[in-house]
């Protein structure tokens, strides 16, 4: 990197560059855009269209025929892809994720119905089990265990069953070793070779993640942690190993997450692999935001704007964020 010694005061006056709205606009670093958003929409299987998430205000649980309205809402507004997460009713939940390789079942109904209301949207699927396990976990479980290999072939038949619905990308959370292999090897072997595999790569044991969990009903179900496969928040080098795995099994992108307090994986990862790198404002960070707004202790429409900018600014290709919408109106679409 080139030293660079400014003139000094007052032949420098760096304030020059900030003094009006034209000269800002002109000199900035980065530009947030709609089309650097992906929409998380909660989908749910009950029979009303929208169930709101206490936790997440704002935020609904919806219908097959609520998740192609938002996703006609989405093209309208240029966010270019959503991607689903489900809430399964709890007696169809058991020890195996059946359900998640169900090829009627609800992620494959919403991928159809998106398909048909907005062809033009982008499609990405959550490829783990404990949406579906009636113990919460991402993989299957042996005498207390969460083994790794036995869940490999349950996670291929999932992300073949999605991309043969119509899925455009999938995204496998659920950090066992190999899945990125397993699930690329199923897609080649299915004709599904252009769906892309978005790789939860860095995906942190995170305090982030509660109200997620109360969103897809999978909170009350989990026993014990996610500690034996998603990573300690303590490590950095870890990350990287991570994602070089995974792009070498066939990843063609990759996620970080949570988003903001990890914006420093981002970084280190967009400048030693230089492939598109993600990050996830996961459902903690929204929470936080929308309380502390509805408590007059920050404006959020700036901070939604300013904390997504942040991720651009880490080197994010794009940011999975429930405030997506709200964002692309913000931005003057």
């Amino acid at each position: 990197m080139s030293v660079f010694t400014p003139a000094p005061f007052p032949a420098a006056r760096p304030r020059r560059l900030r003094r009006t709205p034209w000269v800002r606009s002109l000199v900035a670093e980065h530009v947030l855009t709609p089309s650097d958003l992906i929409w998380p929409l909660i989908v749910h299987d009950g029979d009303e269209d929208r169930v709101p998430v206490p936790s997440m205000p704002g935020v609904d649980r919806l219908s097959p025929k609520a998740a192609a309205e938002a996703a006609k809402e989405a093209a309208s507004l240029g966010i270019p892809a959503v991607a689903l997460f489900p809430n399964i009713d709890p007696s169809k939940k058991d020890a195996e994720a059946s359900g998640a390789v169900d090829p009627d079942g609800l992620i494959p109904d919403c991928i159809k119905a998106i398909k048909d209301a907005a062809p033009e949207i982008g499609v990405m699927t959550d490829v783990a089990l404990d949406c579906f396990a009636d113990h919460g976990h991402d993989g299957l479980i042996e005498n207390g265990v969460i083994v790794n290999d036995a869940t490999l072939d349950r996670l291929a038949e999932m992300a073949f069953i999605h991309a043969h619905a119509g899925a455009d990308m999938v995204g496998p959370s659920d950090m066992m070793d190999g899945r990125v292999a397993a699930i690329r090897d199923a897609l080649e072997a299915n004709g599904f070779q252009d769906v892309l595999i978005l790789s939860y790569a860095a995906k942190y044991a995170s305090a982030f993640y509660g109200p997620y969990r109360d969103a897809v009903g999978s909170a009350k179900a989990l026993t014990g942690d996610k500690k034996t496969y998603q990573m300690d928040f303590a490590n950095s080098e870890e990350a990287l190993r991570e994602v070089a795995a995974d792009l070498a099994e066939g990843a063609d992108a990759v996620m970080v997450k949570p988003g903001l307090p990890y914006l420093d994986i981002v970084r280190r990862i967009h400048e030693a692999f230089h492939v598109p790198t993600f990050a996830y404002q996961v459902s903690g960070e929204y929470a936080m935001m929308r309380a502390a707004a509805a408590n007059g202790w920050l404006d959020e429409d700036r901070a939604v704007i300013e904390t997504l900018t942040a991720f651009k600014r880490a080197g994010c290709a794009g940011v999975l964020t429930y405030f997506a919408p709200r964002a692309a109106r913000l931005l003057g679409v």
